[in-house]
């Protein structure tokens, strides 16, 4: 049988996915991708889908995407990004959503496709900023652990939000989250401390899940 095939941009560094699974790691999938591996061989196929295109090129339709998941010969999964709200768009044909973006998605926590977008350098997969959904993540984080209020939360994530997404990033988000609320500042300059020793990623996270089923049930 042929290596799992897994779309993977600057969600995961993927000299870490290849210590978790060994694969057939391609660039994020855009347009044609799809349809494409749809016409190749009937050899049973698993495809794990976490990154896609949003704004260098055109992403991979939801028609695309179903005429892959009701292959009968392919396993589709998505997580993390443009994967997750894939197989939101279509479980009901067969594709398998995995992790906790999945979940915030099918579940109308979340709605917006911002909420995961982001920009990278093109053949190197590095962020050039921040996914709106990883933002709230580590912002709950550090509520949790007592650096910021619940009312500062939610205005970082306010501000956040009315930034168009190529554009956010936690240097920017901060300076303006400080300027129309000054009293905050400090509390500000901690998380950003906060930011630079403990960042975490969501959507990391949900890529490593994914990982490890196709690993379980690909071998």
């Amino acid at each position: 049988m042929n290596k799992p095939i897994v779309y993977l941009g600057p969600t995961l560094n993927r000299e870490e996915a290849s210590k978790i699974l060994e694969a057939d790691y391609r660039d994020p999938a855009k347009k044609g991708d799809f349809l494409r591996l749809s016409h190749t061989s009937d050899e049973k196929k698993y495809v794990g889908f976490i990154d896609g295109v949003f704004l260098h090129d055109y992403p991979p339709s939801p028609i695309e995407v179903y005429h892959l998941a009701t292959r009968k010969n392919i396993e589709l999964i998505g997580a993390s990004s443009l994967g997750a709200l894939r197989a939101v768009e279509l479980e009901k044909f067969g594709m398998k959503g995995i992790g906790k973006i999945f979940q915030l998605f099918k579940n109308g926590i979340l709605n917006a496709d911002d909420e995961v977008a982001v920009t990278f350098v093109r053949d190197k997969n590095i962020l050039q900023s921040e996914a709106l959904i990883d933002i709230r993540f580590n912002l709950f984080l550090a509520y949790k652990k007592g650096i910021i209020t619940k009312e500062t939360k939610k205005r970082f994530v306010k501000i956040a939000k009315n930034i168009y997404f190529p554009f956010r990033n936690y240097d920017d988000i901060i300076r303006l989250t400080q300027e129309q609320f000054p009293s905050i500042h400090d509390e500000l300059e901690n998380f950003r401390d906060y930011i630079l020793k403990n960042r975490d990623s969501l959507k990391a996270r949900d890529a490593r899940k994914l990982l490890k089923y196709l690993k379980t049930i690909s071998e």
